[in-house]
């Protein structure tokens, strides 16, 4: 039987919601949507979930892709890869130099500082210039942070995702889906 998501334990669920929560205004996009991880009439289609197999890439494009990525993260424990990309596609994207500073301290402190509370896995000439780039705050001053979280995302849990129970679970319930309503049709 399919279970998709809901094959995975109510606490990995629950993390998801946390971690939204706790990053706030960060993951406030328009298609960052945790209903779409229940279980009910929110589902991706057959097509779209096999088009998450064409590139890393349409899988962060697709609502339903990324908070299934995102809930397989969590149940990884490693939920904070996604986090931080996604902090910095924010931070790049703020208009007001005034911003940048908070921003980035804030970015800074909460993954990349020795101490943070949700530190992400990056080398330590990656993790000393950031530090640098800290002193004067610039839009890119995390863009090699997030292109080795990035690499590290697409080359590493990307694939273990697309192997993963969820993923076979998700395109079994959508294939489910679909012959339903070609039945009743």
């Amino acid at each position: 039987m399919c279970k998709g998501l809901a094959s995975l334990p109510n606490s990995c669920l629950e993390r998801v919601k946390k971690l939204k929560a706790r990053l706030g205004s960060i993951l406030q996009r328009p298609d960052w949507c945790l209903s779409c991880c229940k279980i009910g009439q929110n589902k991706p289609n057959p097509d779209e979930c096999y088009k998450w197999k064409e590139s890393f890439e349409k899988l962060l494009s697709s609502k339903h892709g990324l908070c299934a990525f995102t809930a397989f993260l969590v149940s990884e424990f490693s939920e904070e890869n996604i986090a931080f990309y996604f902090a910095c596609e924010d931070y790049r994207s703020t208009k007001s130099a005034a911003q940048l500073p908070a921003k980035a301290q804030k970015i800074y402190d909460e993954f990349i500082s020795t101490d943070a509370p949700h530190e992400i896995n990056i080398d330590h000439e990656t993790r000393d210039i950031t530090k640098g780039n800290m002193a004067a705050p610039s839009p890119s001053c995390f863009s090699l942070a997030q292109h080795k979280i990035y690499m590290l995302m697409a080359k590493d849990c990307y694939p273990r995702f697309l192997r993963s129970p969820v993923y076979r679970e998700l395109i079994c319930q959508a294939e489910t889906k679909t012959s339903k309503q070609e039945k009743k049709a």
